[in-house]
């Protein structure tokens, strides 16, 4: 059996839905599992096990005929058995009709013509729980598989040698800045000076507790603007999401206000407090003791104060 699962959004959607992947994989182990999905959400699939081939399509943008010809092409020419659509666009269930394929599920709307397998669609629960509902449209109602990733050996290697290189066993590592995916608010980020407040309060109670930033591609200059104001600061660099997530899994503590790395912090179980702004917890956070968040009264990051964050932390 070939599927298909076109899922449109940025990388932390993307990581939502390795769940729905996985239990397709565990329902149908000789599948052949191919996923559609934009150009900015590609890197998530260097740590997702249970995908065989990646397209892209750019979902937001204003494409051409030829563009959804060439996408229809490719389903076509695949023969594929089975599609399901993480979208709501009836756009794309009209192309699903298109390409003949036998199954295809999606969200209900409106009007479910083009569609042979519809389920309903419950945004108020957890990302991946909704995602895994898709699954009903092949009969499969088991309870959603726990977020995983699988990091390549590669990417561990580095993360090793990095630790080795800064010298470091146990650490608290900070991912702030940008979130990376171009996302709603992607320019709401968590003062400068409150994480200055956050990383001194550490060093007077833990000295012997290293602090680590990671400087993504898109964080350099925030990286550089706190590394100049905490220069006890240690820095590493991964350049892919693989090296981020090995990175993530050897820290004893994250502190995140980027989205990617919590979620990549979920998958591997790793202690987490998590800085959110205008997103809403309730749908995009795990149930977890392990995953603590502080949520903005406000819609800005701005507006939690760097005391609020270390009483968290420390317990009051």
């Amino acid at each position: 059996m070939r599927v298909v699962a076109l899922v449109p959004g940025g990388v932390s959607d993307q990581i939502f839905f390795f769940p729905t992947l996985d239990d397709l994989k565990r329902n149908y182990p000789n599948a052949e599992i191919d996923v559609v999905v934009e150009p900015r959400a590609i890197a998530a699939y260097r740590v997702c096990k249970s995908v065989d081939e990646i397209f892209t399509f750019d979902y937001r943008d204003r494409n051409s005929p030829a563009d959804w010809a060439n996408l229809l092409g490719i389903m076509r020419d695949r023969y594929t058995d089975v599609a399901i659509s993480a979208g709501q666009g009836w756009s794309t269930h009209f192309l699903l009709w298109l390409t003949g394929i036998p199954v295809r599920i999606g969200y209900a709307s409106g009007s479910n013509l083009f569609l042979t397998n519809a389920v309903a669609r419950q945004p108020d629960q957890y990302a991946a729980d909704m995602y895994h509902d898709l699954l009903q449209g092949l009969g499969i109602k088991t309870p959603t598989p726990e977020l995983s990733i699988s990091i390549p050996k590669v990417d561990l290697d580095w993360a090793e040698a990095e630790q080795k290189r800064l010298n470091v066993n146990n650490y608290v590592l900070i991912c702030g800045g940008s979130n990376q995916e171009n996302e709603a608010n992607s320019g709401d980020t968590y003062p400068i000076e409150y994480w200055h407040r956050i990383v001194q309060d550490f060093q007077q109670r833990q000295p012997d507790l290293p602090l680590v930033v990671a400087e993504t591609p898109s964080d350099k200059a925030f990286v550089s603007a706190l590394t100049t104001a905490c220069p006890m600061l240690k820095v590493t660099r991964p350049n892919d999401i693989g090296k981020l997530a090995a990175m993530i899994a050897g820290a004893n503590l994250l502190l995140s206000s980027n989205r990617v790395a919590m979620q990549l912090a979920a998958a591997l179980q790793v202690y987490t407090l998590a800085l959110l702004g205008a997103i809403d917890s309730t749908p995009f956070l795990p149930q977890s003791d392990k995953f603590q968040s502080i949520q903005s009264t406000t819609g800005n990051l701005s507006d939690i104060a760097p005391e609020q964050v270390l009483a968290t932390v420390w317990g009051g």
